[in-house]
């Protein structure tokens, strides 16, 4: 597990989010929207009053550049260096393969019900795209590296991916269903922090709770 505080944050909205496309690894930027930008403005917001002074932070983020947006607002609030941040693609969104830059009204109309309402989660891996166990595996990589450095640190990511890594650090089970721990769902906006197999609300936000 990671030595001290973990605080993960979900992306603001963007301007797929917005009409209902899907983006996981998405090469081309999806910018925020002003509803996005307010997210991450309450999110820096939240964390520098929960940090108080004088405390720092790691950063790091998906390499997907609506993460390293609402990074950079974020930053801004808790007096962090943007430009240190470190950025790994295994922090990425889970691959939806072909399904990336479709709407999921249109997915539906073709293949049928594919998202567990309930559970916010797809019910099938898209085809050329990643089930919840591939991205457990890469997490698993990212907190094995992350562990060798000492002190706290703020992890900028996905809807789908961040559950993920929730789970796995908060020691959750591995649900049969899924393939892989997936802790319960936030909107986008939301941050929290992981210590001691624990984890508190810094943040909840507003957005869409779809990936």
């Amino acid at each position: 597990m990671l030595p001290g505080r973990t605080f993960i944050a979900r992306h603001g909205e963007t301007v797929f989010n917005a009409v209902g496309r899907m983006q996981g690894q998405l090469q081309i930027h999806t910018p925020l929207t002003s509803r996005g930008f307010a997210q991450a403005e309450a999110m820096g917001h939240a964390l520098a009053a929960w940090l108080g002074d004088g405390a720092t932070l790691d950063l790091w983020s998906s390499t997907a550049g609506r993460a390293l947006q609402t990074l950079a607002i974020v930053a801004e609030h808790i007096d962090a260096d943007w430009h240190a941040a470190r950025t790994d693609d295994r922090l990425q969104e889970i691959d939806v393969g072909t399904w990336s830059g479709r709407s999921y009204a249109e997915i539906e109309c073709e293949i049928g019900t594919f998202v567990d309402t309930r559970e916010a989660l797809f019910t099938q891996a898209a085809p050329g795209g990643e089930g919840y166990a591939d991205v457990a595996l890469r997490l698993r990589s990212w907190i094995e590296a992350a562990s060798a450095l000492p002190g706290d640190r703020l992890v900028l990511m996905h809807g789908m991916s961040a559950r993920v890594l929730r789970g796995l650090l908060l020691g959750l089970p591995s649900n049969p269903r899924w393939g892989a721990a997936v802790a319960g769902n936030l909107p986008q906006g939301s941050m929290v922090v992981i210590e001691d197999v624990r984890e508190s609300i810094v943040c909840r936000g507003y957005g869409v709770v779809h990936a």
